[in-house]
């Protein structure tokens, strides 16, 4: 489902791969059944390809990795998360067009 660019995040790899990365981090928060989830899924491939090496993509399927989910409070799908330097910076909730997510890309490139 993900791109080239695209990580998994899950559970048990979340602090390793978001909260230790050194690259600012984007952490979309999906399920199969979402559909603005499977909307905005080919934009965050696109930006995931433009911003490499400047912002990562992680996506964390919520149904498969609760504890995550929970930890973060999320209760409406898709939710974009962006961590840098394992803080949590900002928050999106809900499908935004290409040029509202590359905006909050440029936040933290």
């Amino acid at each position: 489902m993900a791109g080239k660019n695209v990580i998994e995040a899950t559970d048990k790899n979340f602090a390793t791969e978001v909260l230790g990365s050194s690259v600012p981090t984007v952490v979309d928060f999906w399920a199969v059944w979402c559909g603005p989830c499977r909307m905005i899924a080919p934009i965050l491939d696109e930006l995931a390809n433009e911003y490499e090496g400047k912002v990562r993509v992680a996506k964390l399927n919520v149904d498969e990795n609760p504890s995550t989910a929970a930890n973060y409070n999320i209760r409406s799908i898709p939710t974009l998360l962006v961590f840098k330097n394992g803080e949590l910076v900002k928050q999106h909730i809900g499908a935004a067009s290409k040029p509202k997510l590359r905006a909050l890309f440029d936040t933290v490139s």
